[in-house]
């Protein structure tokens, strides 16, 4: 008997792979259709591939696909050792990991052509010997939306940066609002994110501020107090990507995601130290003088601390379009920095104070 019914299946296996071994890679995800009842052990209807997945934003978004049933293809060019984080994200067979390196258009190619939605979150807040912001945030973007167009995959989703521009003094917006446009021009349906600074337990903004302490106080550019920011919980922009993926009338827009509330940044930097429970100092700095010791700081062969650049992006005011997309656009509602500081913040506490609530401290004033 049991002889029989591995006779019989053997033909059908054959078949299956015969089939599939005919169908185009670029039409493959055509033939796939959601199946269960939602949820982790279902499947949405997804491949999705995340490039920059590894990175801070990543986790995030791959953890929301993974709980929605999706599959997802990671690709990485880290150790694989840095990739347990995910297995746990997806279910068994859910999660795909590929080798990859930005510069190899054969294997982005090969990635792309098993997926209905590509999102790319690969981005950098400093340069390298090995990669300028032009390479990361404009000649990657231009082929993979360009690749994007030519297998026909159904959603492409870009994040680029609030504040954008071609004529800010940060090249790292400026540069961010080249890749915008090559984006498009590739992939006229593709979905602009645009999120504001991203706070988060592994983020560079808070805890980059928190840390500071080690060197004996906060340095900030004089005009500092006319600065306004709305850092934005990473987890919100999570959700923000993943409804974009879900929502096809979003394709060709741009969504503009920030805080619920604008604070001066010397006021945040205040509220930030009230959080951590330590004494600080804060000082202006003439920005001539600051920008030279962060170009010194540059120097280092290692994760620099501070570069010119990152200085112009702390200090750029968040503005958000009125007519842009929002987060209420989406049905999200996102966390203000009361709620959520304590969430990266309490790491830099001392013993004494780690487990108290933040509810006796301080609100930072809020700007209109």
């Amino acid at each position: 008997m049991c002889y029989q019914v591995m006779f019989h299946m053997r033909p059908l296996a054959s078949l299956v792979t015969q089939s599939q071994s005919n169908r185009h890679a670029s039409s493959y995800h055509e033939a796939l259709v959601p199946k269960g009842t939602g949820g982790r052990s279902s499947f949405s209807g997804v491949v999705a591939a995340v490039f920059g997945a590894t990175g801070f934003l990543g986790r995030y978004v791959v953890s929301r696909l993974g709980r929605d049933g999706s599959q997802v293809m990671i690709p990485y060019r880290c150790e694989p050792y840095n990739l347990n984080h995910f297995k746990v994200m997806g279910d068994l067979g859910q999660l795909l990991y590929r080798d990859f390196h930005i510069r190899d258009k054969d294997k982005m190619r090969e990635i792309v052509s098993h997926c209905n939605v590509v999102i790319n979150l690969v981005g950098q807040d400093y340069e390298t010997r090995n990669f300028s912001f032009e390479d990361i945030h404009i000649e990657l973007p231009r082929y993979m939306a360009k690749i994007c167009k030519e297998e026909n995959v159904e959603r492409f989703i870009h994040l680029s940066a609030l504040g954008a521009d071609l004529g800010s003094k940060s090249k790292f917006l400026r540069t961010k609002a080249a890749g915008e446009s090559v984006v498009l021009e590739e992939f006229p349906d593709a979905v602009i994110v645009r999120p504001s600074q991203m706070f988060g337990p592994e983020d560079r903004f808070f805890n980059h501020f928190a840390n500071q302490r080690y060197f004996g106080g906060v340095p900030l550019f004089m005009d500092a107090g006319s600065v306004v920011k709305r850092p934005v919980f990473v987890v919100d922009v999570a959700k923000a990507v993943v409804s974009a993926v879900r929502d096809k009338e979003l394709g060709g827009k741009k969504i503009e995601l920030a805080g619920p509330n604008g604070y001066k940044l010397t006021e945040l930097v205040d509220f930030l130290y009230r959080v951590t429970r330590r004494p600080y100092i804060r000082y202006p700095v003439p920005r001539p003088i600051l920008k030279m010791i962060a170009g010194i700081l540059k120097q280092s062969p290692f994760t620099p601390w501070m570069t010119p650049d990152m200085l112009e992006l702390q200090h750029t005011t968040d503005v958000v379009d009125p007519n842009a997309l929002q987060f209420e656009d989406l049905g999200i509602y996102p966390e203000s920095i009361e709620e959520s500081a304590i969430k990266v913040l309490r790491k830099h506490r001392a013993d004494r104070f780690f487990d108290l609530s933040i509810d006796d401290i301080e609100p930072a004033p809020t700007v209109k």
